[in-house]
C-alpha cells in the first residue's frame, strides 16, 4: 500500500477475514484515512457476499471470487468515480461484506403459554423450546430490509426479529392440526415441517432463509401432569371403582397420619377426607355382610349331618328320633327358611326376621 501525498492510504487489497462465529455484516473501514484506488483487489472469500453502497444506495454485489476493480470490467464504477488526485483515481463508496452461512443452534422458546383446545382436557395451556438455524439468501434484500448502514451486524441482532415468527408459525402450526395434547409428542417432525413451511414467505421478505427447526419438548402445566400421573398410577391397578376408593382411602389415611391433631384447616380438610374414605370402606363391609346369608350354630349344625342330645350331650345322627346313649327323645328343630334362626314348635312368624311360617 502506498500514500496519497501523505493524507489518505490507498487500498490495493480490501478483504474481511472473519474470526468470528455470530457477525453477520461487517463494514470495511472507508473513510477519511484509507480510501479504494481503480485498480484495488477485491477479495470475496467463501459463505461472503460484497456490496458497494455509494450516497445510500446498493450499486453492486459481489459474488464469492476476486476481482480487479476498474471501469473497464465494473461499469457501475463510472458513475461513483472521483476526481483525480496525484495520478491515481480513488473510489467513494463503502463496502459492505455480509456473511452467508448458515447459524445454528440458534435458541426459540415461549415467553408466555400458548392457548390449545383439547379433546380430553378441554382448553389447556402449552409451553415450548428448541432450536433453529437461517442464512442470509439474498444479501441485497436483506441489506434494505433489515441491516440499513450500521457498521456491525450480529446474529442476536437477527434473532430478536426472527423469534416472534418463528413462535407465531408454531402457535398457528399447533393450533391447525387439533391434534391432542397426549399426541403431540409424536408429531414434533411434522410440526418443524409445517413451521418452515409457514414462516418462508415471512423470511424471504428480509432476505433469510429459515434452514432448520426443531422442537425439543412442549409441556403442559403442572397440574395437567399431575393428573395424568394419577390416572396413569389409577391404570395399572385396576380400572375398577373399588380400586379406585381404595386407592383414595389409602392416600387420605396417609395425609390424615401427617396432621393427627388436625391443628390446621388443611389437616380438617385432610382428616375429612380420611372420614370419608374409611366410611366408604366400612359401608361397602355392611353390604357385604347384608348379601351373605346368616346361618345359626344350630343350623350349621343340621346342616353338618349330627345333633346334640339336649341331656347327656351325646352326638345324635341326623334324622335320629332318640338318643343312642340315653335314649331321651330327640326334639325336632324348625329353621327360618328365610334367615335360618331357630323357631319354636308351634310359632307363626320368625323372631328374627318376621317371616311368616308355613
Amino acid at each position: 500500500m502506498g500514500f496519497l501525498f501523505g493524507k489518505k492510504q490507498l487500498l490495493k487489497v480490501i478483504e474481511w477475514e472473519d474470526s468470528s462465529k455470530d457477525t453477520i455484516v461487517y463494514k470495511f473501514p472507508v473513510n477519511d484515512r484509507y480510501a479504494i484506488m481503480n485498480s484495488s483487489t477485491l477479495v470475496v472469500r467463501p459463505s461472503q457476499v460484497a456490496l458497494f453502497v455509494h450516497k445510500g444506495q446498493i450499486c453492486d454485489v459481489f459474488a464469492p471470487g476476486t476481482y480487479k476493480l476498474s471501469t473497464e470490467n465494473i461499469p457501475f464504477l463510472t458513475r461513483i468515480l472521483a476526481l483525480p488526485t496525484g495520478g491515481e483515481n480513488t473510489i467513494t463508496a463503502e463496502v459492505y461484506y455480509v456473511n452467508t452461512k448458515q447459524m445454528t443452534g440458534l435458541k426459540w422458546g415461549t415467553q408466555n403459554p400458548i392457548m390449545m383446545r383439547d379433546a380430553d382436557f378441554g382448553n389447556v395451556r402449552i409451553r415450548a423450546f428448541g432450536v433453529y438455524s437461517f442464512k442470509v439468501e439474498n444479501a441485497k434484500r436483506f441489506m434494505e430490509e433489515m441491516f440499513g448502514t450500521n457498521e456491525l451486524y450480529t446474529v442476536n441482532d437477527v434473532a430478536n426479529h426472527l423469534k416472534p415468527t418463528v413462535l407465531q408459525a408454531f402457535a398457528d402450526a399447533v393450533a391447525e392440526s387439533k391434534i391432542s395434547a397426549l399426541d403431540l409428542a409424536a408429531n414434533y417432525k411434522e410440526f418443524s415441517q409445517t413451521i418452515l413451511d409457514v414462516s418462508k414467505e415471512d423470511f424471504e421478505n428480509f432476505g433469510l432463509k429459515l434452514c432448520s427447526m426443531v422442537i425439543e419438548n412442549i409441556s403442559l402445566p403442572e397440574e395437567v401432569e399431575k393428573a395424568l400421573d394419577e390416572r396413569t398410577k389409577l391404570g395399572v391397578m385396576s380400572d375398577k371403582m373399588g380400586t379406585y376408593m381404595q386407592y383414595q382411602a389409602g392416600q387420605a389415611m396417609t395425609e390424615a397420619a401427617k396432621n393427627p391433631n388436625g391443628n390446621n384447616f388443611a389437616g380438617m380438610g385432610v382428616g375429612l377426607g380420611a372420614g370419608v374414605g374409611i366410611g366408604q370402606a366400612f359401608a361397602g363391609g355392611l353390604n357385604q355382610a347384608v348379601d351373605t346369608p346368616r346361618v345359626t350354630p344350630a343350623q350349621d349344625k343340621a346342616q353338618g349331618g349330627e345333633a346334640v342330645c339336649p341331656k347327656c350331650g351325646a352326638k345324635v345322627a341326623k334324622g335320629a328320633k332318640f338318643c343312642p346313649e340315653c335314649g331321651t327323645k330327640m326334639p325336632t328343630a324348625k329353621f327360618c327358611p328365610e334367615c335360618g334362626a331357630k323357631v319354636a314348635d308351634g310359632a307363626k312368624f320368625c323372631p328374627e326376621c318376621g317371616t311368616k311360617l308355613q
